[in-house]
């Protein structure tokens, strides 16, 4: 809901960060293989229940996610690192769900409700990209993607503060999830709205 604004704010030091890390030779596609293998990292921490560990990896997991796009800003936007972001993401959201329900088995139905309020969420996503893609669309209001980023009430900052709430109280699963996973099919629907209108 709020990330294009975040991205006035968060883009500055990314795109220093990003010039460095190209000058430097590191590519676009390490980062984000390495933060997605940080933030797998965060599901065994969770079954432990070491919750504040596993915090530490999602936050560097997003922070990879950051930096990637603004290294390949200044390096080589390929649509294989457009592909790998959006893919890994969605595998992340999923595994970080996945650990809390191994974690607590009595939340099972929770988490399963989460993981497909985000199939909602990101297959509307994806299918308005690759329509959006056809009719020649762009949006720069969340910077340079690779793909046509559609907005909702529950976009990546949201989702972040989501799982930061599932590891600082574990306890409260179930209703973050309920209440999260709710608010996601209301970012659903008004995408499928935007698709009726637009195409």
């Amino acid at each position: 809901m709020i990330d294009a604004e975040l991205r006035r704010i968060l883009d500055p030091p990314l795109n220093r960060a990003g010039h460095y890390l190209a000058r430097l030779g590191v590519r676009a596609n390490q980062i984000t293989i390495l933060g997605f293998a940080l933030g797998l990292m965060a599901v065994p921490l969770i079954i432990l229940h070491a919750y504040e560990a596993a915090l530490v990896m999602i936050l560097l997991n997003r922070l990879c996610d950051g930096l990637d796009g603004a290294v390949a800003r200044f390096s080589a936007m390929t649509d294989l690192g457009g592909f790998l972001d959006i893919v890994l993401d969605f595998i992340f959201y999923a595994a970080i769900v996945f650990g809390f329900v191994l974690a607590q088995p009595e939340n099972a139905s929770y988490g399963a409700y989460l993981i497909f309020s985000f199939i909602g969420t990101g297959s509307s996503f994806l299918a308005y990209s690759t329509f959006a893609a056809k009719r020649g669309l762009t949006t720069s209001l969340r910077g340079t993607k690779s793909l046509y980023y559609l907005g909702g009430l529950t976009e990546g900052f949201e989702t972040i503060v989501c799982l930061i709430l599932l590891c600082l109280f574990p306890s409260s699963f179930w209703m973050i999830a309920s209440i999260f996973g709710s608010l996601c099919w209301v970012t659903t629907a008004t995408r499928i709205y935007a698709a009726a209108k637009t195409l």
